[in-house]
């Protein structure tokens, strides 16, 4: 049967909670290079830190955008809150309870309640296997379904999420992009979800496509009262359906607050950059310049604060202090040395 974690009776815990996590990925030395050491050389193991230092919380029911350039470990992030790829260091609490300190079915609810949708549905989906059983093995495995009532489970999902339950016996290379990743949506809904981590899942799909899919996301969060963590390069698409944003930058979160906020108000320069990038609609004429440069290696990464090369704001102290994250407002933090000098620069 399937099993679920019991909701703390406190309103204000929240359903994920993540302290310090850190993710690092180890090259070792190979053997070329560890027959050089032996000569003098002196080759070390290759060290990239995806994610260094995420804290957040996120609250049933809301939708958290994560932006971010290509390489900024925003995916990493998703992947170690989905339990794919274990955290290097911090702790991941999922209604109120530390994943180390659960039981063995409450590890296995943790599974199940949070689940992830890929970026590219081709890749993800398996293509020897027909939608039924894409979507429907899961629940039987796990119990949530008798096998004996899968066709009937998967046609209800099939519905929900506007495909046709016909179709049920088609293999995916047989259905558009957007049919797949509608596909994808439904596999992951099959196993009653509480949170969702969605991979930039709409960045593969044509514009009128995207559109379809993110009103879906919308439609089901209403009905099934859905959180999503939602993972994009593009600002504009989580604008659309995010209550909060958090800006990440080579690893580390840089500013974080509610859509509206972000959108009105951006406080740090790499924010003030990507929201300048954006097309508009505004007739009036206004200067574009693009972020200066090339987000720096993960595994070489800038002392003091990482955009420091790119920042058009940079001072010498950026150079060799991280900054922290500061409250500026409710819901409003930003990591920026700027915010600590009493004329700091407009945002153009």
């Amino acid at each position: 049967m399937e099993q679920r974690l019991e909701t703390p009776r406190a309103a204000s815990t929240p359903l994920l909670q993540l302290r310090g996590i850190e993710k690092r990925f180890v090259q070792p030395v190979d053997l070329a290079g560890r027959l050089a050491n032996l000569f003098g050389a002196d080759n070390r193991p290759a060290v990239v830190h995806a994610v260094a230092g995420v804290d957040l919380d996120v609250q049933a029911g809301e939708v958290i955008g994560v932006v971010g350039e290509s390489g900024c470990g925003k995916s990493t992030l998703g992947r170690v809150i989905a339990d794919i790829s274990p955290a290097s260091a911090g702790e991941v609490s999922y209604l109120g309870k530390r994943l180390q300190d659960m039981s063995g079915s409450e590890r296995h609810a943790y599974a199940l309640g949070v689940q992830m949708i890929f970026q590219n549905p081709m890749a993800s989906l398996n293509p020897r296997m027909r939608v039924l059983d894409i979507i429907g093995e899961a629940p039987v495995v796990h119990g949530i379904v008798r096998a004996g009532k899968k066709a009937d489970y998967v046609a209800g999902l099939m519905r929900q999420v506007g495909l046709d339950p016909d179709y049920a016996q088609r293999y995916p290379h047989q259905f558009s992009g957007g049919q797949r990743q509608r596909i994808g949506v439904a596999r992951a809904l099959a196993l009653k979800p509480q949170l969702i981590v969605c991979d930039e899942a709409v960045a593969a799909l044509d514009v009128s496509i995207q559109a379809q899919v993110l009103n879906l996301f919308l439609e089901l969060r209403r009905e099934f009262d859905l959180t999503y963590l939602f993972i994009s390069h593009n600002l504009g698409v989580v604008g659309h359906v995010s209550d909060r944003v958090l800006i990440m930058y080579l690893g580390r979160v840089v500013e974080i607050a509610p859509t509206e906020v972000i959108f009105s108000r951006p406080n740090h320069p790499y924010t003030q950059a990507l929201l300048s990038e954006l097309p508009t609609l505004e007739t009036r004429r206004r200067s574009y310049q693009p972020i200066k440069g090339e987000l720096p290696s993960p595994l070489r990464p800038p002392s003091g604060c990482s955009f420091h090369p790119r920042c058009p704001h940079a001072m010498a102290r950026c150079q060799t202090e991280m900054p922290v994250l500061r409250q500026l407002g409710p819901g409003h933090a930003s990591a920026c040395h700027l915010n600590e000098t009493p004329t700091r620069p407009a945002a153009e």
